[in-house]
């Protein structure tokens, strides 16, 4: 181990890291592994870690085995992912100012004028973004800054600051202590726990807009039976925690009164929302929703995201990653960061644009020919719905693709083409329908959810390329490890006691 420089010792620790949590693992008989499940599922149950699902409530699965992250690898995914956000806040303002950017990241109409109402110089100076970005990272590799490929954002009403924490913390707590039985100098922990982040921002965010209340309302689809349980949950804890006032309200329970919006009765000084502004449109126009509190909350800048998490459109990677648009808006530390870890993509149509190799070229025909190495995604869903991956795409489905994305109006959905990701496999311990234990490979991804006081990790794991909770996938929780005194050499076996 003498010949390795500096970097390249740095970098085979996160394998090493690895190599001692895995090893433990294997370590644990059965009986012990299928108890440890059993715990995880009833403290999933007890700390409200539920999705809802057709009406029913399923434990969010957690897989026994933590990722391990090193507090270098850490810091510089919240680098990386802060710039990006600091990035995407300015979307706004591009949009309202050059064409070319509208033509990128579309709104409707009627979210444009949204977007022209409330946006102002107090949504300038102090933006309110809180938001997660959906990246692959291979933790173990000696190139694990070359491997973050950052696929795609999302900037309102992300998931997982009640569950990133809570899940992280269960495991620390029931697997961990089982774990250093059977390695005792393996030593993880919890990172920074994102529910303490979140309310930090938002006290800022009053602080900046000089509102001197500090009741928070979660605003969401209230009585739907699906999806994640989370935002009640958040409420009741910082009620707990903190002794806030906190509410939890569905859009047609707000009202306003002398000017200010209220959830029965009680102020609102801000809130944080679960709902895009072409939802809220719809409901004001189908069903007849009283929009004027909310539009109140993004005027007098006192929502969470501000109307730049209306521009969350996978197609605002094409403006990270075309000249055209990063050498006029970005810094050069800024550009380094979009080439080196900003999936190359576009919005398909048929058209000229600059491909990956930095000629330009006809996009339709690149596609075509290029589509073992890319994605198609509709550009504006969530949950792992209609992608594409090209190498697993039959070539009939595939052209009927590219000609459906061609045909596409001002009024349609609108598709991207990206480069296609690696995403890392893991091994993870898994209970059988009948009570076994095996060991089964899973592909990760990772939810960055960064803030300028640290970074939330929101790890999950999946058999499908397409990993997302919603399509039953589960959380793999990231812990924080230290790198040992050594590395273990080549064909050496770790020592874990």
């Amino acid at each position: 181990m003498t010949n390795l420089s500096s970097a390249d010792e740095r970098g085979l620790h996160g394998l090493s890291l690895d190599t001692q949590v895995r090893q433990a693992f294997f370590a644990m008989p059965p009986d012990v592994l299928t108890a440890l499940d059993q715990r995880m599922t009833a403290g999933a149950f007890a700390r409200n870690l539920v999705y809802l699902r057709d009406g029913q409530t399923e434990a969010i699965r957690i897989l026994l085995r933590p990722t391990a992250v090193l507090p270098d690898q850490l810091a510089y995914l919240h680098y990386a992912s802060l710039t990006l956000i600091n990035a995407l806040k300015r979307l706004p303002d591009m949009y309202i100012q050059d064409f070319a950017v509208r033509g990128v990241v579309p709104l409707t109409p009627p979210e444009e004028k949204w977007l022209w109402d409330c946006w102002g110089p107090s949504q300038r100076e102090a933006n309110p973004v809180f938001g997660r970005l959906d990246a692959v990272i291979d933790f173990t590799s000696p190139m694990w800054k070359d491997s973050l490929h950052y696929m795609e954002p999302n900037l309102s009403g992300v998931g997982g600051i009640y569950i990133i924490p809570a899940a992280e913390q269960l495991l620390a707590e029931v697997v961990m202590p089982v774990v250093h039985e059977f390695a005792p100098r393996l030593d993880l922990e919890p990172g920074q726990d994102l529910r303490q982040m979140f309310m930090q921002e938002l006290d800022d965010h009053l602080e900046a807009i000089g509102r001197r209340g500090r009741t928070l309302c979660f605003i969401e689809p209230k009585y739907s039976a699906d999806g994640p349980d989370e935002q009640a949950v958040l409420a009741a804890y910082f009620r707990d925690r903190y002794g806030l006032s906190v509410l939890h309200a569905d859009p047609s329970e707000l009202e306003l009164r002398a000017g200010e919006v209220c959830y029965q009765g009680q102020v609102i000084d801000i809130g944080y929302r679960d709902y895009e502004v072409r939802d809220l449109i719809y409901l004001e126009a189908e069903e007849g929703l009283d929009l004027q509190p909310l539009r109140a909350l993004f005027k007098t800048n006192r929502i969470v995201s501000s109307a730049a998490g209306e521009f969350d459109h996978k197609s605002c990677w094409e403006i990270l990653t075309d000249p055209q648009f990063t050498n006029k808006y970005f810094t050069a530390d800024e550009r380094a960061v979009f080439r080196r870890h900003v999936l190359w993509t576009r919005v398909l149509s048929d058209r000229r644009t600059t491909l990956p190799s930095g000629d330009i070229g006809d996009l339709l025909a690149f596609a075509r020919h290029e589509q073992e190495t890319l994605v198609i995604k509709p550009n504006r869903s969530y949950g792992g719905d209609g992608i594409l991956i090209g190498p697993s795409t039959p070539a009939a489905e595939w052209e009927a693709a590219l000609q459906t994305a061609a045909a596409a109006g001002p009024e349609d959905d609108h598709w991207v083409v990206q480069q296609l990701a690696r995403i890392p496999v893991s091994e993870f311990p898994v209970i059988d329908p009948a009570g076994g234990v095996c060991i089964e490979p899973f592909y990760t991804v990772m939810g960055l959810a960064p803030t300028k006081y640290g970074l939330g990790i929101l790890g999950r794991a999946s058999q499908k390329q397409v990993v997302n909770v919603a399509q039953r996938g589960g959380l793999c929780s990231v812990l924080i490890g230290k790198p040992g005194a050594r590395l273990v050499g080549p064909g050496e076996p770790a020592k874990l006691a």
